[in-house]
């Protein structure tokens, strides 16, 4: 059997690298637009754990149904970047247009459909787990503050996935860390009752997350709308009714997707829920721990959003050795940043979890958590890029159409 030759190889090996790097710099601006998106959740820990251990166990239980939201919307709505990577990729631009204004028809529905469930069955799930009463008051009053920014992260959500679909990633980054530094002052003011406002505790701080993510998304539609990137997309000259065939075919692939991460979302909340009637030490230190976790999550994830939109741009122009190249590069990438993120909390858990609070008790068991969340590092790291890669071709399970 002919061996190929150095030159050959190194051909292989520079394209490889060229594409690596490609990719990386697509993602590093998504990574760091979902760090700031769950940046708010980390914010909201840090000031709830300040403003007491009650208030850290309500917005922690809180916070673990309302991931469920947000997992449901990314999920879904990750059937945005594929489509509009794939006709990037083929050159057919003028089509990118109407596909968004079905997408947003989609996000609308989401974002009502999930405002609702909020409202209605929170009260309901957090009295059947028999969590305290006076976590489960300020839990409920909490989520139904937040929920009304539902329908704002489904829109911000489609204007992001569109953005990040044509390979232009910064406006993540930027409107993302605007939307956090807003945060912290409006949360810390309702939180605690500063300038004048009132003292709203845990709902404070659900008031202000639903305030900023309507600003976040008022911002990117307006960028959309008169950024020169996009003239030629044309995503809002004109009205759009919703239409029955886009739609089903967004859904045909975001569906399955957000069904699985509907399902891996849930185990963490059912823990979180469990671990909830133990009392206010667990919740908190349980917080914590999976506080962390979600941000670790975010690095494999932004890397499958990015790898999503390359090979989707390889498929797209009919180049299967591009598509393999961006598939491995995707790889390659994700086992060293999950071997960072299992280092940071095997040996940095201490440190990790004083940025949350200065309860010795809270800090102990918190460490202790995150070892276990270092476990599972890999295996989160390669099915997020493993589901990007497959989203891509539309092979998520509803079908096997590669189209």
């Amino acid at each position: 059997m002919p061996f190929p030759s150095s030159s050959s190889s190194e051909t292989r090996t520079t394209r490889m690298l060229r594409e690596i790097r490609a990719t990386w710099l697509l993602a590093l601006p998504i990574v760091l637009g979902q760090l700031s998106s769950v940046g708010m959740g980390v914010l909201d820990t840090v000031l709830a754990g300040r403003h007491g251990q009650t208030t850290l166990a309500a917005v922690a239980i809180g916070s673990a149904v309302w991931s469920i939201v947000l997992l449901v919307l990314i999920g879904v709505l990750m059937a945005v970047p594929p489509a509009v990577s794939q006709l990037n990729g083929a050159m057919r631009r003028a089509e990118i247009g109407a596909i968004f204004r079905q997408a947003l028809w989609l996000a609308l529905a989401l974002g009502l459909g999930l405002f609702v469930l909020v409202h209605v069955g929170s009260s309901w799930l957090l009295t059947a787990m028999r969590i305290p009463a006076e976590v489960e008051s300020g839990a409920l009053a909490f989520l139904h503050a937040i929920a009304w920014g539902s329908p704002a992260m489904a829109f911000y959500l489609c204007f992001r996935y569109l953005s990040e679909g044509v390979a232009w990633s910064p406006p993540t980054m930027l409107f993302g860390f605007a939307g956090l530094a807003l945060l912290l002052p409006l949360g810390y003011a309702l939180m605690f009752g500063a300038w004048g406002l009132p003292e709203l505790g845990a709902a404070g701080l659900g008031w202000a997350t639903t305030t900023i993510l309507w600003v976040q998304a008022a911002g990117f539609a307006a960028y959309l709308r008169y950024a020169p990137r996009y003239a030629d997309l044309q995503l809002f000259a004109r009205f759009d009714p919703p239409r029955r065939a886009p739609i089903a075919e967004l859904l045909r692939i975001g569906l399955p997707m957000g069904v699985t991460v509907f399902f891996e979302g849930a185990l963490f909340v059912a823990t979180a829920l469990v671990i909830g009637r133990l009392g206010t030490l667990p919740i908190a230190a349980h917080q914590i721990a999976i506080n962390l976790a979600t941000v670790a999550f975010m690095l494999p994830l932004g890397l499958a959003m990015a790898t999503t939109v390359r090979v989707g741009h390889a498929a797209g122009a009919g180049d299967a050795s591009a598509v393999r190249r961006a598939a491995g590069a995707g790889y390659a990438i994700v086992l060293i940043t999950q071997t960072g993120s299992a280092a940071l909390m095997v040996f940095c858990a201490g440190w990790l979890a004083r940025l949350y609070t200065s309860d010795p008790a809270v800090i102990a068991l918190a460490s202790t958590l995150l070892a276990y969340a270092a476990a599972f590092q890999y295996p989160d790291g390669i099915q997020a890029l493993s589901n990007g890669v497959l989203r891509v071709t539309g092979r998520t399970g509803a079908s096997t159409d590669p189209k």
